[in-house]
């Protein structure tokens, strides 16, 4: 399977996750966060995938995100755009970046939904994780059919 075949198939399935009914019964919610924090998984392996994509000519050694998406990365043109993308707070990547850090913490990334408790307010984006996740990974695709359309050009 080809780099760019791996991106997409990995792609599609984290959106399959998503998407997967979790049910009403107790379990419902455990499901769900397992949903979430499994796609956002598979959305790391993509993000991998599409950086062996785009650095497949520069024949590099490794291909961890941490590191080419880093300010000491390898000096290729495409990085250099997800880069600034990774800077940019109302980005997809740096979004996706935040919960993969969140991710690999202690806590993990996905949190269980309260019921609507007497006396307390809520606070927060409102959306929760796999909505997030979902406009996450189409603006993904959008940008990586950018990335593949520039560097088709050269």
């Amino acid at each position: 399977m080809t780099p760019r075949s791996r991106t997409n198939q990995l792609l599609y399935q984290a959106e399959l996750l998503l998407e997967t009914p979790v049910g009403s019964d107790e379990h419902a919610q455990a499901r769900r966060m397992a949903a979430e924090e499994g796609s956002l998984a598979l959305a790391e392996l993509a993000l991998q995938s599409l950086l062996r994509e785009v650095t497949e000519l520069a024949n590099l050694e490794r291909h961890d995100w941490r590191e080419l998406l880093g300010p000491e990365g390898a000096d290729i043109a495409e990085l250099h755009r997800l880069r600034e993308l990774a800077v940019r707070p109302d980005s997809w990547l740096a979004w996706l970046v935040g919960k993969l850090e969140a991710l690999h913490g202690s806590d993990g990334v996905a949190r269980r939904r309260s019921g609507a408790a007497a006396g307390l307010i809520a606070v927060g984006s409102g959306a929760a994780l796999g909505e997030e996740l979902s406009w996450c990974l189409a603006e993904a695709k959008a940008e990586i059919a950018a990335l593949r359309e520039t560097s088709e050009e050269w």
